[in-house]
């Protein structure tokens, strides 16, 4: 189920990074500055370019090591014996926008990735065979979007891969092939199912189904058909659902919210239906868990309330965790284990001390060797650190929000301004989704100029609790927006910052909610930048993709149907098109026009509107982008220009554009005035569109 309808577009971008050289966990610089002059500039494209590697992992059987990393400038696929890194090769040639998200398959020696064309979505899946470098798409239709289901070890040869070729709508479900490509139909899709869950054998056995009032049937599998199994209310959609199943099939693994407020992880028994609860925390919401590849069984689990936190519950584990937790004061993730378990490869990070690779090996007696370093140029930067808050609504909702300062202005490392400074408020995506604790490139890079940067998880945000979430029901430029005016006035009376130099900027939904700044509050905040996000909620909702089907009545009652009138109203009334005339602050848009989500008409709309009326406007727009700018030339681009708008308007330092330009599609329809430098900039750039 999409339970994110505007995934943030600042996370989508790839900002994955990585400390430096000698003590890995540390890659900063101790900065003991009066004055942001005192301070190093961190180059753009230390923070925004192409990482030196990321996405590390390891193949099932333990034999080959993976990455992405740069070839001829665009993210390609490597791989290179286990215990030898040093002897790499690239098994892909993408020229276009780059491959970013890969898994490995349980054949030997092939690997799979998924790539869309200019960010319209539409992923397909590919195979390759990492020793012939030979490549297969595996879903070749128009207007498809893949959905991997299962890979398993039982069937190495072969997956299963949703497909909604025959309707744009739904998914059939089709056994494919590795080496010939071949489909074998599974399942037509004509109960509209949202999500299967088969079992390692490629059986189906659990499925679930959106219901007219916004709620989801959970459903078993009885014979060639389907049973109703368990019923999830509407008010719990967003925080209860399906979780796995073990590989013999016998264990069902839900995350559920139905008589208690934050989600739980619960073991259900598939033949009696007997259900044990494994682990639940009042504060925060059930947020993932480890499993073991050998049997599918939830060893540890996680929540995130200030910070990610674990808690075991298989013992064999416990001092494997125990290791990584002292790698650092960050935090460490699994990337991949492998299938026989004794070895995985982990990444760790903390806010101030991007991505750092490591292999782990169990049957060594817990060795931790580092591979490498995600950004080495980050290297000695005075990267800052971040600091996690508690604030209060004003009708006494506590909202955890994350707070960075420049490093001139916290010289004794506290967490609190020794004064006030320049601020960006930047709100993050979904509505359904949250802002979390570690390495941000954002956060870096606005501190580093010298602002404060404040991100609020407001109500609706998730991982807080259905009733936390279930608050921002119909409060779109209402009460969400209200908990961020309340955070603007927290850090004003902390001596954060001084109520005429605050910025508000974001993706997505955020970008939904900076244009709501400029328009429903529009002496809040000094200037807005805007990316991706909606302008007009009727044209939103009328224009999500047909896959989003299964999820559409949960958005229309969280947010208003424009199928009726007072649904249509109230969409009109929350829309900031309806409000053009009170924008009186700067603003600059940054939009990608193969955008499925929000579409590029939410942008022109608020834009001609502006330039109807002669009110100044910056407009950014990428011929090759979709939801975010995931290309880093694009990145740097509307970065760039973000920077120097920023600092006309709060008075940061600004990197010049410089050649920063080099290799986007950037093209700026209206405004380019607007910003110290651009037009000069855009005068002298070959344009380069990539798909």
């Amino acid at each position: 189920m999409h339970r994110i309808l505007l995934a943030s577009a600042i996370t989508l971008a790839l900002s994955t990074g990585a400390a430096a050289s000698g003590d890995p966990r540390t890659g900063t610089t101790p900065v003991a500055a009066t004055s942001i002059d005192g301070v190093a500039l961190i180059p753009r494209d230390a923070l925004f370019g192409n990482p030196e590697r990321a996405n590390v992992q390891l193949s099932p059987d333990g034999a080959t090591l993976s990455w992405v990393a740069p070839v001829d400038g665009t993210l390609n696929v490597w791989v290179a014996p286990a215990d030898n890194p040093a002897d790499a090769r690239a098994v892909t040639r993408d020229t276009g926008r780059g491959i970013r998200n890969y898994f490995w398959s349980h054949q030997p020696g092939v690997l799979l990735y998924l790539r869309d064309a200019g960010g319209d979505e539409d992923f397909h899946l590919y195979a390759v065979d990492i020793s012939s470098g030979e490549g297969r798409d595996l879903t070749p239709f128009e207007k498809t979007t893949a959905q991997v289901v299962g890979v398993s070890d039982r069937h190495p040869d072969t997956i299963l891969v949703g497909m909604n070729d025959r309707d744009p709508a739904w998914h059939d479900l089709y056994r494919v092939d590795l080496a010939s490509g071949e489909r074998t139909l599974v399942e037509r899709n004509d109960a509209s199912i949202a999500e299967y869950v088969a079992d390692a054998d490629y059986n189906l056995r659990f499925a679930s189904r959106s219901r007219p009032d916004g709620g989801v049937d959970v459903l078993r599998r009885d014979g060639e058909g389907w049973q109703e199994h368990d019923l999830i209310p509407f008010e719990d959609g967003m925080t209860t659902g399906l979780a796995g199943l073990t590989k013999d099939g016998r264990t069902l693994y839900m995350r559920d919210s139905r008589d208690r407020d934050t989600s739980a992880l619960f073991a259900i028994d598939a033949a009696s239906g007997a259900r044990t609860l494994l682990h639940a925390d009042p504060r925060a919401d059930f947020g993932g868990g480890l499993m073991d590849p050998r049997t599918g069984e939830v060893q540890a689990v996680s929540v995130n309330y200030l910070r990610e936190e674990w808690a075991v519950l298989d013992d064999s584990i416990r001092a494997d965790l125990d290791r990584l937790a002292a790698i650092g004061p960050g935090e460490a993730s699994i990337n991949t284990r492998t299938l026989d378990d004794r070895t995985w490869i982990v990444a760790y990070s903390a806010a101030e001390s991007p991505l750092e690779y490591y292999r782990y090996d169990r049957a060594n007696g817990g060795k931790l060797t580092h591979l490498f370093s995600g950004r080495p140029a980050l290297a000695g930067q005075p990267l800052v650190p971040m600091w996690p808050q508690e604030l209060t609504s004003r009708d006494g909702k506590t909202l955890v929000s994350y707070l960075t300062l420049p490093a001139h202005t916290d010289a004794d490392n506290d967490g609190k301004a020794d004064q006030p400074v320049p601020m960006v408020l930047l709100v993050h995506g979904g509505p359904w989704a949250r802002d979390v604790y570690g390495y941000s490139s954002y956060d870096q890079w606005l501190a580093n100029r010298g602002y404060a940067v404040l991100s609020v998880n407001f109500r609706g945000s998730t991982g807080f609790g259905k009733e936390f979430t279930n608050a921002g029901d119909g409060e779109w430029a209402a009460k969400m927006h209200d908990d961020l005016i309340d955070a603007v006035q927290w850090a004003v009376a902390e001596g954060v910052t001084t109520e005429d130099r605050v910025a508000i900027m974001g993706g997505s939904y955020g970008g939904y909610a900076t244009l709501v700044g400029l328009t429903f509050t529009p002496d809040t905040f000094a200037c807005g930048v805007d990316i991706v996000g909606p302008a007009n909620l009727n044209t939103l909702l009328s224009t999500v993709p047909p896959y989003w089907a299964s999820f559409y009545q949960q958005l229309v009652r969280r947010m208003g149907d424009p199928e009726t009138e007072t649904g249509k109203a109230w969409l009109t009334e929350r829309s900031p098109l309806s409000r053009v005339d009170a924008i009186s602050k700067p603003l600059l848009i940054g939009q990608g026009a193969n955008d499925p989500r929000v579409k590029q008409d939410e942008s022109d709309q608020i834009v001609n509107a502006m330039t109807a009326k002669d009110i100044p406007v910056t407009y950014v727009l990428f011929p090759d982008e979709g939801h975010g700018f995931a290309r880093p030339e694009n990145n740097k681009a509307f970065n760039a220009v973000a920077e120097g708008f920023l600092s006309q308007c709060l008075g940061g330092r600004a990197q010049p554009i410089g050649n920063d330009f080099t290799g986007s599609s950037i093209t700026v329809p209206t405004g380019a005035d607007g910003v110290p430098g651009l037009a000069e900039a855009l005068g002298s750039h070959t344009q380069d569109v990539r798909k």
